[in-house]
């Protein structure tokens, strides 16, 4: 299958998203800073602008340089980068999750980020080469009821769920990227029949399908279904929003990849002529200023060291029990696909 064909299964979505091109405006029309007076990088963002436009304004501010950026889906900005090669006039790729930075780097396409920058980040969120590093994780999750399921009732693996007590009161996402890369992790870890086994049985389940995870999140808080498979900030920000009372609870399971932490990160393009500024970029990025400036708007876990997590956070990074290493293969993609149609999951 074509590399294109691969990545946008990545992430499980078939059409590009819209391509905008921002620098200053990230900090929108009238009243905010003066434009800078001289380009910067080019920054090709699989992330979207409320989550790191933040950051980029405060970079741009550092420098008095305007940054370029192109948003996009994940998959797609990375199919572009292989397009086009050494022509690419993106300096930093920022990933919603490793998958497509490890396509890349395979390709020779990335560069070896400095020691400096390799150093901020514990080794188990970055490439084991250092051609990419992780910028912030998000745990995969149970999302629960608190008024109609006890947490001794919740199961030590998503794999459970499976059992009849469960039937008709789970919610997961099957057309969702995180919800992807959680059953591609399943196959790397189990094999592609156990795999089947827990997709078949979740369909047989009656396991009820969303479009997304703030869908799986609000439908339990509705009461539709009592449990749901999703990423642990989603719940985070609506507790934030809404004060602790709201009626999702998080569980996170020690067994079955239950809780894997997915990675979003960032890399320097081989062929950038600009790597200094781009190093520069990655290093801002993990910085402790803009590491809490990501735990505190999104909620999700700073992977540079020493940097605390969003007070609301109660788990700690550490404390989460995932699996080490990196279980997101972007070759692997295809045949999760496959396997979920297979399986009646899609």
């Amino acid at each position: 299958m074509a590399l294109r064909h691969l990545l946008t299964a990545l992430c499980g979505i078939a059409a590009c998203l819209t391509l905008a091109a921002c620098g200053a405006s990230t900090s929108g029309s009238g009243g905010g800073p003066p434009e800078p007076e001289e380009k910067g990088i080019t920054l090709y963002s699989g992330r979207i602008a409320a989550a790191i436009g933040g950051a980029v304004d405060a970079y741009e501010a550092e420098v008095n340089k305007d940054v370029q950026v192109r948003f996009a889906d994940t998959a797609d900005l990375a199919a572009t980068i292989v397009e086009e090669g050494d022509a690419s006039p993106a300096d930093v790729f920022f990933a919603q999750e490793p998958g497509a930075l490890s396509a890349l780097a395979d390709r020779g396409l990335l560069a070896k980020l400095p020691d400096d920058i390799l150093r901020r980040v514990p080794p188990q969120y970055r490439d084991p080469q250092g051609r990419w590093v992780g910028v912030t994780g998000r745990a995969r999750v149970i999302g629960y009821s608190k008024e109609n399921v006890d947490p001794s009732e919740l199961p030590d693996s998503p794999l459970e769920l499976t059992e009849p007590k469960w039937r008709g009161r789970v919610g997961w996402g099957p057309q969702t990227g995180s919800l992807q890369e959680y059953v591609t992790a399943l196959r790397l870890e189990y094999g592609d029949e156990r795999t089947r086994e827990w997709l078949e049985g979740m369909v047989a389940n009656d396991a009820q399908a969303y479009p997304n995870n703030v869908a799986i999140r609000d439908a339990i808080a509705a009461g539709e279904i009592d449990v749901g498979l999703l990423n642990h900030y989603y719940i985070a920000q609506a507790v934030a929003a809404e004060g602790e009372d709201y009626p999702v609870g998080v569980h996170f399971p020690p067994e079955g990849l239950g809780s894997l932490v997915l990675i979003a990160g960032a890399a320097v393009l081989e062929s950038s002529d600009r790597k200094e500024e781009a190093f520069d970029f990655v290093r801002s990025l993990l910085s402790e200023e803009t590491q809490t400036f990501f735990t505190r708007s999104s909620k999700e876990y700073p992977l540079a060291k020493g940097v605390e997590p969003d007070p609301s956070l109660e788990v700690p990074l550490k404390d989460i029990p995932s699996p080490p290493g990196n279980r997101t293969d972007v070759s692997e993609l295809q045949a999760t696909i496959e396997l979920m149609e297979e399986a009646g999951a899609l």
